[in-house]
């Protein structure tokens, strides 16, 4: 898998939007109780079901998504002692989840700093020109949107699983939709470990198609055993979404700068016209 770093694609205006969405990405992720930085106390224990009981209110639920019902019993956040020794104690909701609402509030969650700092990664390199383009109320809308398609289409795949869905991954995957239909022959800068990270500068409908690609084969269970614990359905659905969305913007997209100077890590030869 390669690691963006820069694309070679500048903007014509901040990106306030991209840089407000992984602020409260960040901001979110610190304050999850169980997470580095959060005020949640009393143990590991007490910490796991503090997390249990957040997710449960907060993360969306394919099961929930399809039926539209929450389950009649569901983590208190609270530990307890039962048969079997020290546990999580469940009990009647004391909230009213909204099930729709759970989509847009799972953007914002995620399980690591790995997670989120991968998924930020990309929406910073990716996200600035998108919004540019796009203009800031739109891209917003846009992202948005994205985040939904991706988190009822994977409960389409899912209907079943009582599994929480975090995570700005199917979002961030319009993007990235979005990105390779406007500008496919931008370069970007990228990491490939071989032995060492070696620095290439690859058109951009390469690292992405190549990204979706791997995305489509693990969706399918292939290359993975059981499909891990990642939503790779989700990516795959976000990343047509943004595809499709974006179509109406190519045409009247100004084209990305002609690469100069280094290409895939070499020094290009001078051209000569007559």
């Amino acid at each position: 898998m390669v690691i963006p770093v820069h694309d070679v694609n500048p903007v014509r205006r901040t990106p306030w939007v991209t840089y407000a969405l992984i602020a409260a990405n960040v901001l979110v992720f610190v304050s999850m109780p169980g997470t580095a930085g959060s005020a949640a106390g009393g143990g590991e224990l007490a910490r796991l079901c503090h997390l249990q009981a957040f997710m449960d209110h907060y993360a969306a639920v394919p099961r929930e998504l399809i039926h539209h019902q929450i389950p009649r019993l569901v983590p208190t956040g609270d530990v307890g002692v039962g048969p079997h020794g020290p546990g999580c104690v469940v009990g009647p909701p004391s909230y009213d989840k909204s099930p729709p609402l759970s989509v847009f509030t799972a953007m914002f969650l995620h399980g690591s700093w790995l997670h989120l700092l991968g998924n930020m990664l990309f929406l910073l390199i990716f996200g600035n020109n998108v919004e540019d383009r796009m203009g800031h109320v739109r891209y917003l809308f846009f992202y948005v949107v994205c985040g939904y398609a991706a988190g009822y289409g994977f409960a389409l795949f899912n209907a079943g699983s009582g599994d929480p869905l975090i995570g700005a991954s199917g979002a961030i995957a319009g993007v990235l939709g979005a990105y390779i239909v406007l500008w496919p022959r931008a370069r970007v800068w990228v990491l490939v470990p071989f032995l060492i990270f070696l620095p290439l500068r690859l058109p951009a409908w390469l690292v992405l198609g190549f990204w979706f690609v791997l995305q489509a084969v693990y969706s399918s269970g292939h290359g993975v055993s059981g499909a891990g614990t990642v939503a790779y359905t989700a990516h795959v659905v976000g990343f047509v979404a943004g595809m499709l969305l974006a179509r109406p913007l190519k045409p009247g997209t100004p084209p990305p700068p002609e690469p100069r100077g280094l290409v895939f890590g070499r020094r290009a030869r001078p051209r000569y016209t007559a």
